[in-house]
């Protein structure tokens, strides 16, 4: 009988390891990018619903901040800006919301929606 071959150390060892940390750092930051995204198209879309509860709220005699407000998630009504002056005609309604950042290094603007309805009577008709 032949002796066996001892096998040799090979140089790569832990290569494996290596890059399976690598591929973890790299997927959970592109994790948290997508949930970044999903919170920019949230706020986005808070605004837009606060805004044309604001308009519709104002537009009616109401109180067309508190609707904007309430019509929005708590976490984000907090930094948000909700004005909804009456003119004699229409109201137009402005809705600015911070959005919040999961991503330490990344600042965003603040959306801003506005949406302009007619100022109706209590009858349901305009003026």
């Amino acid at each position: 009988m032949t002796p066996r071959p001892r096998p040799r150390p090979r140089p790569d060892r832990g290569q494996a390891a290596i890059e399976f940390v690598g591929w973890i750092g790299f997927l959970l930051i592109a994790a948290l990018a997508a949930i970044q995204l999903g919170i920019v198209a949230y706020a986005a879309q808070q605004a837009g619903t606060a805004s044309r509860a604001a308009a519709r709220v104002a537009s009616q005699g109401g109180d067309g901040a508190s609707a904007g407000r309430a019509a929005m998630s708590g976490w984000l009504a907090d930094g948000a800006s909700v004005s909804a002056p009456a003119g004699p005609e229409d109201v137009t309604a402005t809705v600015t919301v911070r959005i919040p950042t999961v991503l330490p290094l990344l600042g965003f603007d603040p959306v801003t929606r506005t949406t302009t309805m007619p100022v109706t009577t209590s009858e349901g008709g305009t003026p």
